[in-house]
């Protein structure tokens, strides 16, 4: 069975690859395409074809231009952790935890030669000018630009994409994942998670992988976009909507980007806690706005990480558009 598995996975993976590649007249004549999903099927209509000027090939890549519908590139949330993935470790930016409104950007030396009084007594002087009390946190975060490295991780956008694709899942998810979970290098997390997906062991023997002493088949790409897909349309989307369904939350699109966020929520911290952190909140309709107040909500299981995910997937979507080029006469700015 696992055989025919593969076998399928591979013959629909080839299918797309000949079914989303322009001519060569197409691609001299124009930096962008429109994405031909296989088989008529439409996916994801945010997928463009973007010239890659190494290979002269067209090559698939996520636009997806609600981004700039809902203003989200306005947000100061949003605006934080684009300052922080171009910032350099040795460098911090001192923010408001609710609102991530920036404060100070200092030198991490500088930070680490004061006391922990004189550390408190600055924090102190913040919340006395803001008319704060003594429970706002204020936040210092380092800079992360060794770890967003956007060059290297788009490389593997069109690969993820057609993996996605041919195992019949959104690609948003795909270039999402892979310009947040693992961008620069392969590396395991704190907890275990490991590859360009970011795959707990579980999950990836679930779907197939070999993980043991020998060999971690979530180093592999294609495996572990499998794997990282069938995650995603098995498990994450279906709970989602039972979630929502649950709050009589119904009537909207798979492709609406606030729906996107949230079952990237659930990818990432797993559905019990989504869901904990949804009760907490008992949201009457499915908009942005369920999505802004995970951003404030803490629950057991639901803390600081979770409620940045959605955040840093904005971002990073955000910067990886005004990095490519070939988006210029598409963009807002372009227009």
């Amino acid at each position: 069975m696992r055989f025919v598995t593969l076998l399928l996975f591979s013959f629909s993976f080839l299918l797309f690859k000949a079914g989303a590649t322009d001519d060569s007249l197409a691609r001299k004549r124009d930096t962008l395409a429109v994405f031909q999903p296989v088989n008529g099927a439409q996916y994801c209509k945010c997928v463009i074809g973007i010239l890659n000027p190494v290979n002269n090939c067209n090559e698939n890549y996520v636009f997806d231009r609600s981004l700039y519908d809902y203003k989200v590139d306005t947000l100061p949330q949003v605006r934080f952790w684009r300052n922080i993935m171009n910032l350099h470790q040795d460098s911090a930016i001192i923010c408001f935890a609710d609102s991530r409104e920036e404060i100070e950007k200092i030198c991490i030396t500088n930070w680490n030669c004061k006391s922990e009084l004189e550390k408190k007594t600055y924090r102190d002087s913040i919340r006395c000018g803001r008319n704060l009390d003594s429970t706002s946190r204020i936040l210092l975060t380092t800079g992360k630009k060794f770890f967003y490295d956007f060059d290297r991780t788009s490389q593997n956008f069109h690969r993820g994409i057609n993996c996605f694709v041919a195992n019949n899942v959104d690609p948003w998810y795909a270039q999402a994942i892979l310009l947040i979970e693992s961008p620069n290098k392969l590396q395991k997390s704190h907890v275990g998670a490991y590859g360009p997906f970011q795959l707990m062991k579980d999950v990836a023997r679930m779907y197939g992988l070999k993980v043991n002493k020998y060999v971690d088949e979530r180093a592999d790409f294609d495996r572990s976009a499998f794997a990282a897909s069938s995650l995603i349309k098995s498990i994450c989307i279906p709970q989602a909507h039972k979630m929502l369904d649950s709050m009589n939350i119904k009537g909207f699109s798979d492709e609406e980007l606030w729906f996107r966020l949230f079952v990237m929520h659930v990818y990432h911290a797993g559905a019990y806690n989504v869901q904990k952190a949804l009760y907490a909140i008992h949201p009457t309709a499915g908009d942005m706005d369920l999505i802004y107040t995970l951003w404030r909500t803490q629950t057991a299981r639901f803390k600081s990480a979770s409620q940045n995910y959605s955040q840093l997937v904005l971002a990073a979507m955000l910067e990886m558009n005004e990095r490519n080029h070939a988006l210029a006469r598409i963009s807002p700015s372009g227009n």
